[in-house]
Parts: C-alpha cells; sequence; structure tokens
C-alpha cells in the first residue's frame, strides 16, 4: 500500500474544476517533480457551476472515478488527496478605512496593523451588507490583502510611517473565501473515499509552477483562463497581494463555434483546440454533413469575443493593482491557448507583447512524466501546483480553541492571534482601547469635540501565558481574550477652553478699579468657569458686561435720576462695557467691588490702597459722618447697620456684615486668597459641597470652598 506519510512521500493532487476533475499523482525529486500518473474525468452533468460545488454526489462520484483510474495505474490505493478551492469562488471588497487620532501623532507600524484590521473588519461587513444576521449564518476566511493607497490628512502618500498626522487611511483590497465552499470540497473528497490532506487556492498552485518564486518581487499578474472564468492573482514584494475573477473565459469562445458551424459542444470545444495548432479543420455538424474550414476563419469568428474577455481582465488587472498595470502577465489554462490572446491581452495592458506568455512547456523543464503520451500543457500548471504545495504545507487549515470554542482558519503562512479573534467575529473596537463617549458643542460658532479617556486594552493569553495582539499562532493552542474597555466620558470646562484663557475682565468705576470674573453663555445663559460643558451646547465667550451687569455684580442700585456716563457718554444699563472701559455712574446703595483681592481696590493709576472690613476703601476725601460720600456709596457707618450671617470659608468660622443680601465673593472680604497665584490651575468654588459661581447667593449657616483644583 502506498500511502502520502511513507518514505516515498507520494502525492495526490486533485484539482476539481467546472468542466472536469484532473487528478495527478507524483513525487518530489532532488531536481524537480515526477509525474507518475495522471487522469482527466470530464462531469456527467453540470454538477458544478463557476468553480462551486452544487451537486456534491454527482462531483463525488467523478472524483471516485479519477481515484480508482489512477489506482489502477499505480497499482496501490489512494487514502489521501490535495485539494485547491478555485479562484473564482473568492470574493473580493475593495474598502477605503480611517483611523483618526486624540491629536497630531507620529505614525507607527503598530497604527498602519491597525488600520490593516479595520479594513478587513470593514471589507467583511461590508461583503455581508451590514447585515448582522447575514453576518452570523455565513462565514468567510480571509486568505489575503493588500493595500492600494495611503493617506494622510486626506492626501495621497506612498508611505505614511514616521510622518506626523492627525488622520490616516487607506484603501485596501480584501480577500475572502466563502466556508460553504470549503465544506463543499470536503464532503465531496470525504464522499468519493479519501481525506484531505493539505487544502490551497488554485491561483497559489498556479504560480508555484508558472511564476518561480525570485519572479514574485516583480508585480505581476497570472491568469488562469479556464471554461466558465478567468481567474486573475497579482505578485509583488514576494507575494501574491490580490486575487479576482472576470465571468468569461474559453466556453463563450465554444458558444460561437457551436452556433455558428451547428456542432454539438463537444466538436466545438475541438474545432476550438484545432484552431490553435492546425491550418485545416475538419469536422462533422449536426445534420452529418462533413466540411473543412481554415483555421484563420475560427480565429475572425471568435475574435469578438477574444476581445471582450481580455478587455476585462486588462481592466480587472489594473483596478487590482492600483489603478496601473502590472509589469508583466503570466497566463495559463486552455482558454489562453486561443489565437491571439496573448498579443490582445498586452495591447489591453498596455505594455510589449513580449511580456505577456502562456506558461506551458517551458515552466515544466523540471517537471518529467511516466506516462509518454502525456504532453507538457498549460491544463496541467494547475494540477502538479497543487501536488507542489503539499510540500510545503503553508496553506491549510489549522484548529485553535478560542474563549472555548474550537474554531477552523485558514492558514496563509502568518496567522496571528487577531486573525483568530476577527473569524470569531471580535471587532476592532473590542481588540484596542476604546474611548469614553465625546461632547460635541460650538464654541462661536466653530465646532468643536472634547474626547472621552482611553479604557484598557484587551488582555490576551495563548496557553495561559499572555501574549500581544500580533503573536503567531500555534495549531491546537487555546486563546483567551478580555474585550477592551470603554474609558470614562469626556468631562470639559469652559476654564479649559483657549478662549477662556483670561479669568477676568477689569472695568475703571468711579476712577476705581473693579476685577470681575469673566462669564460666557451657554445656549443664551451666563455660566462661570467651573461650568461642565454638555452634548450639543452653543458656547459664546463673552468679554464684556452690560453696565446693568455690572451693578448687580457690585451689589450696587444706581440713582436712577442721575445720569450714567461710558467714556465720557451717556450710556444705559444696556449699554456693552469692555476690558478698561470707564463708567462714572451715582448709586443709592454700596458693594463689594474688588475680587482680585480681598480688602484691596486701586484707584485708575493702579495705587492701592487699604480697605475697611467690608472691602470699601478710606480715602478720607469727601466721607461724611453721616454715613453717605460725595460719590453717594455707603460708608462704613451706614454698612454695620445691615444683616449679619455667620458662615465657613474654608473650614473657618467668619462673620460677614453690613449687607442686606451676600454673594460668594464676599469671603473674599474676610479670607486670604488670591485667585491669579494658581500657576494656570482654575479656581474651584462651592457652596454646601456644590460648585457655584462668584455671584451664587451665600446664606446664614453655609459653608464655602474656595481652592485649586488639583
Amino acid at each position: 500500500m502506498i500511502e502520502l506519510t511513507q518514505a516515498e512521500n507520494m502525492v495526490f493532487g486533485l484539482d476539481i474544476g467546472t468542466r472536469n476533475v484532473v487528478g495527478t499523482v507524483g513525487v518530489r525529486t532532488d531536481d524537480g517533480f515526477r509525474v507518475i500518473a495522471t487522469h482527466n474525468e470530464e462531469h456527467q452533468t453540470r454538477a458544478m457551476l463557476d468553480g462551486q460545488i452544487h451537486d456534491i454526489g454527482r462531483v463525488a462520484e467523478t472524483i471516485r472515478q479519477v481515484k480508482e483510474t489512477l489506482e489502477a495505474q499505480i497499482n496501490a490505493p489512494l487514502s489521501e488527496v490535495c485539494i485547491a478551492a478555485a479562484g473564482r469562488v473568492l470574493k473580493t471588497v475593495t474598502t477605503r478605512v480611517k483611523y483618526e487620532y486624540p491629536e497630531e501623532t507620529v505614525v507607527t507600524a503598530e497604527d498602519l496593523h491597525t488600520l490593516d484590521l479595520m479594513g478587513i473588519d470593514q471589507a467583511q461587513h461590508e461583503l455581508l451588507g451590514e447585515d448582522e444576521e447575514a453576518a452570523k449564518k455565513y462565514k468567510f476566511y480571509c486568505v489575503g490583502y493588500s493595500v492600494m493607497k495611503y493617506y494622510l490628512n486626506g492626501d495621497l502618500f506612498q508611505s505614511l510611517e514616521g510622518h506626523k498626522a492627525d488622520f490616516i487611511e487607506e484603501v485596501i483590497i480584501v480577500t475572502f473565501l466563502p466556508e460553504d465552499v470549503v465544506d463543499g470540497l470536503y464532503s465531496a473528497v470525504e464522499r468519493a473515499g479519501l481525506k484531505v490532506a493539505n487544502l490551497t487556492l488554485e491561483p497559489i498552485a498556479a504560480i508555484n509552477i508558472a511564476i518561480p518564486e525570485n519572479f514574485r518581487m516583480l508585480n505581476i499578474a497570472l491568469v488562469d483562463v479556464g471554461a466558465g472564468t478567468s481567474d486573475i492573482c497579482i505578485t509583488r514584494d514576494g507575494s501574491i497581494i490580490a486575487y479576482g475573477m472576470i465571468p468569461c473565459a474559453g466556453d463563450e469562445l465554444t458558444e460561437v463555434i457551436v452556433q455558428e458551424y451547428l456542432v454539438d459542444f463537444a466538436t466545438a470545444e475541438q474545432i476550438k483546440l484545432d484552431s490553435s495548432s492546425l491550418d485545416k479543420i475538419q469536422y462533422t455538424d449536426i445534420m452529418g454533413i462533413a466540411h473543412e474550414i481554415k483555421a484563420s476563419d475560427v480565429w475572425k469568428l471568435t475574435e469578438p469575443i477574444r476581445e471582450k474577455m481580455t478587455t476585462d481582465v486588462a481592466e480587472k488587472i489594473k483596478e487590482l493593482n492600483g489603478d496601473k498595470s502590472v509589469s508583466a502577465c503570466f497566463v495559463v489554462g486552455g482558454g489562453g491557448k486561443i489565437h491571439g490572446y496573448t498579443e490582445s491581452m498586452a495591447e489591453k495592458l498596455g505594455i510589449a507583447s513580449e511580456r505577456v506568455a502562456l506558461r506551458g512547456e517551458e515552466v515544466m523543464q523540471n517537471i518529467t512524466f511516466d506516462q509518454p503520451e502525456v504532453k507538457k500543457d498549460p491544463l496541467l500548471v494547475t494540477p502538479i501546483g497543487i501536488c507542489l504545495n503539499y510540500y510545503e504545507q503553508k496553506n491549510n487549515f489549522v484548529m485553535v480553541h478560542f474563549n472555548d470554542e474550537m474554531i477552523k482558519l485558514y492558514d496563509n503562512g502568518h496567522l496571528t492571534v487577531v486573525d483568530a479573534a476577527m473569524q470569531v467575529g471580535f471587532t476592532t473596537e473590542e481588540l484596542f482601547p476604546r474611548r469614553g463617549k465625546e461632547i460635541h458643542f460650538t464654541v462661536n460658532g466653530t465646532k468643536r469635540m472634547a474626547r472621552g479617556n482611553e479604557g484598557e486594552s484587551a488582555v490576551v493569553k495563548m496557553n495561559g501565558n499572555q501574549v500581544g495582539m500580533n503573536t503567531p499562532l500555534e495549531p491546537n493552542c487555546f486563546i483567551e481574550i478580555e474585550p477592551s474597555t470603554v474609558g470614562t466620558e469626556a468631562v470639559h470646562t469652559i476654564e479649559q477652553l483657549d478662549e477662556y484663557a483670561s479669568s477676568t475682565v477689569t472695568f475703571v468705576v468711579n476712577n476705581k478699579r473693579v476685577i470681575c470674573p469673566k462669564f460666557v453663555e451657554v445656549n443664551g445663559s451666563l455660566e462661570p468657569g467651573s461650568y461642565q460643558i454638555q452634548e450639543g451646547d452653543d458656547i459664546e465667550t463673552r468679554s464684556y458686561y452690560t453696565v446693568g451687569q455690572l451693578a448687580e455684580f457690585m451689589d450696587v442700585e444706581l440713582d436712577s435720576d442721575r445720569a450714567i456716563m461710558v467714556n465720557n457718554r451717556p450710556a444705559t444699563l444696556d449699554s456693552l462695557i469692555y476690558e478698561n472701559f470707564e463708567i462714572e455712574w451715582t448709586t443709592l446703595g454700596f458693594g463689594a467691588a474688588d475680587v482680585e483681592k480681598a480688602g484691596e481696590v486701586s484707584d485708575a493709576e493702579g495705587n492701592s490702597e487699604d480697605a475697611d472690613e467690608s472691602g470699601n476703601a478710606a480715602e478720607g476725601n469727601g466721607e461724611n459722618a453721616d454715613g453717605i460720600d460725595e460719590n453717594g456709596v455707603k460708608t462704613p457707618d451706614q454698612i454695620l447697620s445691615g444683616r449679619v450671617i455667620h458662615v465657613k470659608a474654608n473650614g473657618e468660622d467668619i462673620t460677614l456684615s453690613g449687607k442686606n443680601d451676600y454673594m460668594f465673593v464676599d469671603i473674599f472680604t474676610v479670607i486670604d486668597f488670591d485667585i491669579h497665584a494658581g500657576g494656570g490651575r482654575n479656581v474651584v468654588t462651592k457652596i454646601n459641597g456644590e460648585p457655584c459661581g462668584y455671584t451664587a447667593p451665600l446664606n446664614d449657616g453655609d459653608s464655602a470652598d474656595v481652592y485649586w483644583e488639583e
């Protein structure tokens, strides 16, 4: 009994095509590959369409016939087989994906890897049409991807690593293999009494023969022209970067011949093949009439279809290659043997005709056949490539345990933990740290966003040891992943806005400097710097007061019979006043005017004066013992007749007197606290533990606190 695992290392490969099944048995030698036996068997019915099995039972029967014929030829049983999934069943998605940074950041290789994963994830969602139910029902294996274009802040770039960026983007082409295609192949093989030893992709198998490894650094296209489809793959930098398919191939040429010469399909196939090697062709039509035609007549008949085929294939090649042509193109498969195919392909690709070549006998110099009647032909490129791929063992399925679930992964030679996570439906959001909810608002009409805090990265373990996302997978390993967490939501106050850099605004009132806290309008209402911005807030900075608002802040009542002057011009309570505006008015009451430092006011020249308990400067000029000075402001004698309250300020018991109503700012007349000594930190103001503004009401028994934010 000859087994694949025996010393001879014999391999049995099957090319399960739409029209027929080709079986090859051989063994690798020191100088190449020896084909011991090969057999081709056509499907009796249309059991396969476009490379996908529709009738498993009938395909299994064809495989069984090939198997038994080969067993008779080698006089030994066959139990294991290598197969390949057709390139035409691959699903290819091109998508554009974007990764934004919280702030301008230098792009790293890890960032680009993350961008690739986002692209693969997005491509899979697009493949399923964002249908969550379909995502659960249908599984796809990612068998390859390639970045076609990079963008830095919206501009096209060749390479992104090392550049500073606010956001990066890429156009990525991702290829998927449907699980039902794999399951169909495995089922048909098993029904035929065989076990799958290795599974690869037909384009990879063909490339093993048609394009030597040292050529794969070049940008080359391989086109496998079959019966129903033309399969395409592109190589660059030593690997396959993209797959594609055009649903137009040899059968369309045959159909034209059927209609024109009134023959059955098999006869038309023979006419097509003979036209590439004979000058004159003889055939008999379905009426029994014999004919002889020139090969050039067949060429002329099939030319429109050939031109359409090469045009479509060339356009697909350019699309897969980033909207540009390739350096060279190799053609395999029977359909590519039609007269003029390679010349037409070169013209459509815009490259020299010698750079498009049919690969057959010349790439099989190291292939020997024990059967003398077998010719070295492009039809055998893929079957032999399937056999050779067995020795590499780079393309098969591996099993791993993921969070207590057994999963199957297509092994492309560089599987990592991330591939397993994405196969079971982990999203990129669950793999990488997630930021908390951001806040969107406007400042002076400009849109702004405050980002939430970043969460924790996913915790990844393989076989009990903590590893990274890009750790290579081991067959049958045990992987555990705790999803990443979401960070806390964004918190942003008005004081943190750049527009709030200066927290005070100064006016000159009756020749005295009055320093007021700067406020902003939020949705039309005045708010202090400690206000926490909410989603959708419309914020307008306020570098001004109205005369009425200044009087309210100073807790004074104006004499309505006297004129109000702003910069020596008549004004009203609604007049706007800005930094260093001069205001003259006559009051009916008294208020603490200076919040810059308790107990201190200054004249218009900036000279400080000592103040009494109430915060009013005792100038000694124009002040009378009866309690009213020349400006109508209450004197200390008058103040002492006001309401007295007892409060705690920063834990210290204090007494406030001389006013009927008190505000938070009044505590500065007693405590020593300089609001400008914080080195850029924000001031926190609270009454009874709750945030408040400077003008918040203060009542008897309240507890007031003012301190620097940590």
